[in-house]
This record gives structure tokens, sequence and C-alpha cells, in this order.
């Protein structure tokens, strides 16, 4: 299989250099190479190589995609005569890598015409959890269950169905500036034009990369975000900050992996991670509602921080609270509100079979009870209006904008649950 996707003679490879810090500004020629892209310099092409590819200039979800599909190897330039392995988005690279892209990667306008078939049913869809729409950025309410992004064995997500629904209005597909896991809900963020989604990726990359303290205690934060999670047991406090490092544990000889605190902060695969946490509310049943304002992106924080530090597993998370998960008892469910015959009504329309009208804390396997529930960012429509130059400085000062995601049903069921 490698030798097909790969072919070192006729692959072109650069020589990487570490990408320079985030940033973004806006010129008459677009965005200049800053997050959502790293810029490559010093570009080698091996003896034989007649092929050409501007990885650059491609845009960032054709080279997403290779990554996904694993499609992606890296020669280091530390060892020598090493074989090119597979590697993924989020490693570092070292000056002298060469990376290696398949021969079918071909040149292409960074502006391609989405012309995709949808169905009446996609559309109804997509309308229902469109949460806010300006000419930059795109938001929906992301239901439990829909992968964000596709993939080898996918085939429906949440950033191919906005791409059919504003066919017919932008050229150009909307761009996911971030991520949530596929069984957590709420707040989806993406950029309508690849301007506003390069502004958006400079604002969440700085959440992710940020690793100083002053960071953290810094007045203002032009991203916020705070999600609600039920979680059994109780905190021993009623709020505080979380500093643990994560860090990746490989499982099944390769073939699995979850995250873990690290106890070693010098560990390689170690990683900054902090969150603010408070108790909403508990409940006598041995559940109690938090909310969490994760002051880093890091991959599955909330879950292990929620598991690991305050040894409160979040409901319905399998993988880091399965013993919690054993000693559980369904609860028998009261009568519902009124208002929630809506959310019944609407769940019967879904055409993906997400399984919506289930998983609350009534059912033998609850859905994971996770949802960013609120988020305050730049207003990017506005700035893009009213600056030649952005940069993260200026963001700051930005005007923002507020939003807010109701809680799915199955979340909504369980609050009605442990309210009565």
């Amino acid at each position: 299989m490698s030798s097909v996707l790969f072919r070192v003679t006729e692959a072109r490879s650069l020589m990487v250099q570490s990408p320079k810090k985030p940033s973004f500004v806006v010129n008459d020629s677009g965005p200049s190479p800053g997050i959502g892209h790293h810029e490559y310099e010093d570009r080698e092409k091996p003896i034989g190589d007649d092929f050409e590819v501007d990885v650059v200039h491609s845009g960032p979800s054709p080279v997403q995609k290779l990554f996904r599909l694993r499609q992606v190897r890296r020669e280091s330039a530390n060892v020598e005569e090493q074989k090119p392995k597979r590697v993924s988005a989020k490693e570092s690279m070292n000056t002298g890598d060469r990376i290696f892209l398949p021969i079918t990667v071909e040149k292409s306008p960074s502006e391609k015409v989405v012309d995709y078939p949808s169905s009446e049913e996609e559309r109804k869809f997509v309308h229902s959890v469109e949460l806010y729409k300006d000419p930059e950025i795109f938001v929906v309410n992301k239901p439990p269950g829909m992968p964000v992004q596709g993939g080898i064995g996918i085939k429906r997500s949440l950033d191919e169905l906005a791409a059919k629904y504003m066919r017919h209005e932008y050229s150009e597909a909307p761009r996911l500036v971030h991520r949530l896991d596929r069984d957590c809900s709420g707040l989806l963020v993406m950029g309508r034009t690849q301007l506003s989604a390069s502004a958006l990726h400079s604002i969440f990359r700085e959440k992710t990369f940020g690793t100083q303290n002053e960071d953290i205690e810094s007045k203002k934060r032009i991203l916020q975000k705070k999600y609600w999670a039920l979680v059994i047991g109780c905190p021993r406090r009623s709020g505080g900050i979380i500093s643990a490092p994560l860090g990746k544990l490989v499982l099944d000889n390769g073939k699995s992996e979850r995250i873990t605190i690290m106890s070693d902060v010098r560990a390689p695969s170690a990683q900054y991670a902090v969150t603010e946490y408070h108790i909403i509310g508990s409940s006598e049943k041995g559940y109690t509602w938090l909310e969490f304002s994760p002051l880093t992106g890091r991959k599955h924080q909330l879950r292990v921080h929620c598991a690991e530090a305050l040894g409160t597993p979040i409901v319905g998370d399998y993988k880091y609270g399965w013993q919690a998960h054993r000693k559980l008892k369904h609860l028998h469910l009261p009568t519902l509100a009124v208002n929630l015959g809506v959310h019944i009504t609407r769940q019967k329309t879904d055409p993906f079979n997400l399984r919506l009208g289930n998983g609350s804390i009534s059912d033998k396997q609850p859905h994971l009870h996770l949802h960013c529930k609120e988020m305050v960012l730049p207003n990017i429509s506005l700035a893009l209006q009213q600056a030649r130059a952005v940069s993260d400085a200026d963001l700051a000062d930005v005007e923002s904008i507020k939003l807010v995601a109701p809680l799915p049903y199955h979340m909504q069921k369980s609050w009605d649950c442990l309210s009565s």
C-alpha cells in the first residue's frame, strides 16, 4: 500500500522549518501565511521529481484530509537512512525534516466551487441546528453523535452538510476552525471564507498553544468558552482551577490510545492543560452539574480533568469513566415539562439516526453529557470591515459577539429528572 501511495522518486518533498509565531494579517492579496497553515521554506525537490505541488497555497482542507487518511509521511533529518514514517498534523517538525505527499495530489485553486447534491432532509437538518450566520462566520449547535469532519467510514459530517447547505451563497465551502468530539454537543464555529477562517484559526490556536501562566491570568481573553457537563459524584471543592499536564498513552499494541494526566511534566508527550470549573448544582442522587472554562485546548482535556483530577467522570464517558458507570443505576424519569414536547417532535424528523430521543440518565446507557454552551469571540465580520490589519492585539479591542447553544435533548431530559 505504501509503495502505491508514496513514490519517493516522484513525490514532492519540502525542507521544513518550525512554524513561526501565530499571526494574521489582512492585506489586498489575502491572508499572509500564519495560523491555519504553516509557512514552509527552503523547498527542495528530489532528483527525478517532475511533479510539483504547491502545498502552501492549496488551502488547509486538502492537506488536512491527507493527514486524516494517514497519507502523509515524514523523513527525519536527525537519523541517517531512516525510512519515511506516517505523521499526524499535530506532531512537531524539526529543521531539515522532509514531508512526502501522494503523487495524486494536484495543484488546485484555493477557491473551489462547491457543487454537491443535497436532499431536502439535509437542508432542513442544517437549518434546524443553525444558530448564527453573517458574511464571515457560520455557527451551528452540533448534535451529539454527528461527526464534525469526514473520514474513513464516515458517511455524513457537519462540514459536508454545511457545504451543501450554503453552496448557493458562496463559491467556497465553509471551513472548520476548531473541533468537538463526535459525542460532544454544542457550539461549532466555521469560517465562511478563507480570510475569516484564517482570522478564526489564529484565535482558536492561541488558546491551544498557550503555555505560560500569564496567559491564564490575563484580564481579557479574546476567546471565552463555557461547557456544561453532568458528572458522577461531586468534587470536593465548589470550584477552582485544574492545572494538570496531559499526555498520550498507546494501548493494545498501538491500535488505540487514551489521554491521561502526566506525572512527569518533562515527558516528551506532556502538554500544558488548564481548566477552570465551578459547581452549578448537585443532586442527592449522586450527580453534579459543572461549568467549565478551558483555558487551553487539548484533546479530551475536560473529560480527563473530570475523571482523573476531580474524580468525577462525565456521564456517558465510558472511555475515561467505565468503572464509575458500572456502579450506576438508571433513574426513572418523571413527567416532562410541556416545552420538551417541541424537542421530541423535532427528533422524529432526524434523517441520520443519531438516537437524539434517548440517552439521558433515565436510560440504561446514557449518552455523553458534555455540551459547549457559551462562547464569546471577536466579531470577525466587523473587524474585517473596519481594519486592513488584524492581529491578536487588535482583536482584543474589537466588539465581541456572544453565542449560546441550548442543551441537547438528552441533557435537558436529565436536568428535568434531577430537578424533580
